[in-house]
């Protein structure tokens, strides 16, 4: 009898011990993001709206990188590029060490995304060959997605993504680099594998982090350019001269985004594709939390549906929030995206965020931005104007109001489930203050406290005050 009892014990134990360190492993990848951020110094007594520094140019457009090794990119943990992508032309195919999100910023095109161990679900016929020869087989290849202006593109890390612009006008691309992110085991330095062509300027400038371009080897920059000749014609089962053309040495000077001679012959549903039929049929509806599997996730959402808004205001504008709530994606990438529309003069803020920092870019328009530290000091008080970017560090409070264009913009924070805290208005911390805390914090008599905390009673994106708009219209 003593012995089935210690052996109940015992397995007792172990079922514990099992649950506890699951317990701990799920904490511990919960956690390792944020902690992994703290290892970042960070020098942030003055920030600066961000242009591209460089510029690299293809046979079907270029692409534009921002410096990352600013301090401020460095801090947030982000790098920055811009793909503009030519009528018929083709991002080549390349997956990165850190998650990535793309946000369209015109145009339309077609993106595929490659998720490692996953079927191919897409069939189509194929017929190749000249006139007496032509054959007819069958295509496989996994998901394509049309994309759209206003569409949010969520690339894990390792998976492999190829746009290609079947619109009629340039197709722009914003990509956000998350490179502090856990599942980046490599270093802070954004690099794109790719898997065709000879990106060779891309490639040096970013993986060795310079600013200027070192003498190049005789292999290509894609992944196939080092490795020797016979073992690929082994492993692929090819010719040799095949090879060559795989490895794609120095005499392609294409670049990362080329030419397509005749539009490319691919099958996808038409512009309102599954997904976001399906996304609609989801609003309203609560999860259980099965609906996607890693390879039926979805990776794409639009932002620019003004019903889908988490605040509007008819003299203001609207802000939407796409979190993993939402788009529950963003939970494996560690993100969060706010798209925003902002009329004349219109404001947002002062808020800050309370768990992660965040980059603003600009789209359209311009705003006037400020941006206070820890120690009351304005560190940003400037314009912020379309393709500029301006990073906004956690906890820092950021104030914007539009100019007389209005102003648009996109931003990226660090954590799927990013939190702000409004100082103004209807949700704001001043509004849930005791107006006796606020007599004696601002040393005010009980009229002024009063009207601190009940003169603006918008929420989210407010419209300009009587004042203001007067002084404008003078």
């Amino acid at each position: 009898m003593a012995y089935f009892y210690l052996l109940s014990l015992s397995i007792c134990f172990l079922v514990l011990h099992g649950c506890f360190a699951q317990i701990e492993q799920v904490t511990r990848r919960t956690r390792l993001p944020h902690q992994h951020r703290f290892q970042t110094v960070c020098r942030l007594d003055n920030l600066n709206a961000q242009e591209p520094s460089e510029r690299i140019e293809s046979e079907a457009g270029f692409t534009e990188y921002w410096d990352q090794n600013d301090d401020q990119f460095q801090c947030a943990g982000v790098a920055l590029l811009r793909h503009t992508i030519k009528r018929r032309g083709l991002l080549l195919p390349s997956y990165s060490n850190a998650p990535r999100l793309f946000y369209v910023a015109q145009g339309k095109g077609i993106q595929g995304a490659v998720i490692p161990g996953c079927p191919n679900t897409y069939q189509s016929p194929l017929q190749f060959g000249n006139r007496r020869t032509q054959q007819r087989i069958e295509d496989s290849h996994q998901k394509l997605r049309p994309i759209r202006e206003g569409d949010i593109l969520a690339v894990p890390e390792g998976v492999a993504q190829w746009i290609y612009n079947d619109g009629e006008n340039q197709l722009v691309l914003v990509g956000f680099y998350d490179t502090l992110n856990e599942e980046n085991q490599l270093d802070q330095n954004p690099r794109d594998f790719y898997l065709a062509g000879n990106p060779q300027e891309q490639s040096e400038q970013r993986s060795r982090g310079q600013s200027h371009r070192g003498e190049q080897d005789n292999n290509g920059n894609n992944v196939f350019g080092g490795f020797d000749r016979r073992c690929l014609v082994e492993s692929l089962n090819i010719r040799e001269d095949l090879v060559d053309k795989i490895q794609s040495r120095r005499e392609d000077q294409r670049g990362n985004i080329v030419n397509v001679q005749d539009d490319l012959q691919l099958i996808a549903p038409g512009r309102e594709d599954d997904e976001e039929r399906e996304d609609r049929q989801q609003e309203g509806r609560r999860e259980n939390g099965i609906e996607e599997t890693f390879c039926t996730q979805r990776l794409k959402r639009n932002t620019d549906d003004p019903q889908l808004a988490d605040f509007y205001n008819p003299r203001a504008g609207r802000a939407t929030t796409l979190n993993s709530y939402v788009f529950p994606v963003l939970e494996r990438l560690q993100l969060t995206v706010v798209r925003g529309f902002l009329y004349k003069n219109a404001l947002v803020g002062p808020y800050y965020n309370l768990n992660s920092n965040s980059v603003i870019y600009g789209l359209r328009g311009n705003a006037k931005v400020q941006v206070v530290g820890d120690n009351g000091d304005n560190v940003y008080d400037g314009e912020l104007r379309e393709g500029q970017a301006l990073v906004v560090p956690q906890n820092y409070v950021v104030l914007k109001r539009a100019e007389n264009e209005g102003f648009e913009w996109v931003s990226i924070k660090t954590n799927d489930n990013a939190i702000t805290s409004q100082l103004a208005g209807r949700l704001s911390v001043i509004q849930a203050l005791p107006v006796d805390v606020l007599q004696n914090a601002f040393n005010i008599d009980e009229n002024d406290a009063f009207q601190l905390k009940n003169n603006r009673n918008e929420a989210g994106v407010f419209s300009p005050s009587e004042s203001q708009s007067q002084r404008r219209r003078d």
